[in-house]
């Protein structure tokens, strides 16, 4: 199963799950390994993975990167659609469960709840 998009993580920063922040980039060409391309935050799908007692959030930001065409107009994740949200909710889905994890959604914010996370991120990793 490969990602719909690019997925990277944020640097200098650290998620609940102990990983730096996931990101989803949404851009009209594929990317490679080690690139930072500038994006504007659209959003987060917000998620909690595995077993009731062990339970960790383990939410997803997604972006469009700047320089993208197809995607110019996108503000918020809501302009993306419904069925566009829908489909990426059940990638995360349907990829945890090919590594035997279970992961449900939360919810899906908006640009704030995206950058509340990444500055939570952001002091996390600093430990404060």
């Amino acid at each position: 199963m490969t990602f719909p998009y690019d997925f990277g993580f944020i640097p200098s920063t650290k998620a609940d799950d102990g990983d730096p922040v996931d990101v989803l980039v949404v851009m009209d060409e594929p990317a490679f390994p080690g690139c930072l391309p500038k994006c504007r935050l659209i959003g987060v799908i917000e998620g909690e993975q595995g077993k009731k007692r062990d339970k960790e959030r383990n939410d997803r930001i997604v972006a469009i990167e700047q320089a993208n065409h197809s995607f110019a107009s996108i503000k918020h994740i809501d302009d993306l659609g419904k069925q566009f949200v829908k489909e990426l909710e059940e990638f995360f889905v349907n990829y945890h469960d090919l590594t035997k994890k279970k992961f449900r959604i939360v919810a899906v914010g908006g640009p704030g709840a995206a950058r509340k996370l990444i500055k939570d991120g952001i002091r996390a990793l600093k430990g404060k």
